[in-house]
């Protein structure tokens, strides 16, 4: 079976014989994959009417367990953004009624930011129609193979995930 990446490579293997080409074979699929994940991801979030930034602070707090609320700043961490971003979307998630602000009872300056009960039927909605869109992507391998799969890409990942700072 032949994919489009087949057919740049051997492109640019005619074209450019004095340069190895073969990390395209691995990267270009991943990247031509995270475009498709992109797609199939949006399509799941707008079915439940969120967009990939609400899914991943809701399901930030969701994944936190009950009473399913974060710091902002531990929402920083787990969502990759600024603080400025995330006070925003926290805004615009309180003004939908899926989380509101409570003051941290811990520090007297504090917030503590908690998913709503509808926020919480929205992430575990949206949640089940990601999964639904994956497990499709995933479809023609089997159960090893996705393990394989996995593990190789967790080799790939973790040195980036695991930089401090």
């Amino acid at each position: 079976m032949e994919d489009e990446v087949d057919r740049l490579v051997a492109a640019w293997r005619r074209e450019r014989p004095d340069l190895d080409v073969e990390p395209l074979e691995v990267l270009s699929r991943v990247s031509r994959l995270a475009r498709h994940l992109d797609r199939a991801r949006r399509l799941a979030f707008a079915e439940h009417q969120l967009e990939p930034w609400e899914f991943d602070v809701l399901t930030a707090l969701r994944r936190a367990g009950t009473p399913y609320q974060l710091s902002p700043g531990q929402l920083l961490t787990q969502t990759l953004v600024t603080s400025g971003t995330m006070t925003n979307r926290i805004d615009r998630l309180a003004k939908k009624g899926l989380v509101e602000r409570l003051p941290d009872p811990s520090d007297r300056r504090g917030v503590l930011v908690r998913l709503t009960d509808t926020g919480r039927d929205r992430a575990d909605q949206a949640l089940a129609g990601l999964l639904e869109q994956e497990r499709a992507i995933l479809a023609e391998l089997s159960r090893a193979q996705r393990a394989e799969l996995a593990g190789l890409l967790r080799q790939l990942t973790a040195p980036f995930d695991n930089i401090p700072g």
